[in-house]
């Protein structure tokens, strides 16, 4: 499970395959639902790439 600001590697990103080998931070403050498909919102991927969604097996945990 994570939490908001979390730092994490993107492993895969069904949502933008860009944003896959970055890393970013977790903005949901809770576990993601319905409106995001069950996927958890990453930032600061990179200057090109906004926020993402990714399932949570598309995800590790680094800090």
């Amino acid at each position: 499970m994570f939490e908001e600001n979390d730092e994490v590697k993107i492993l895969a990103c069904e949502d933008d395959p860009r944003a896959a080998g970055r890393t970013g931070r977790i903005v949901d403050g809770v576990p993601p639902g319905p409106r995001t498909n069950g996927r958890w919102t990453v930032r600061a991927v990179g200057l090109l790439i906004g926020p993402v969604l990714c399932h949570s097996h598309e995800l590790r945990k680094t800090g």
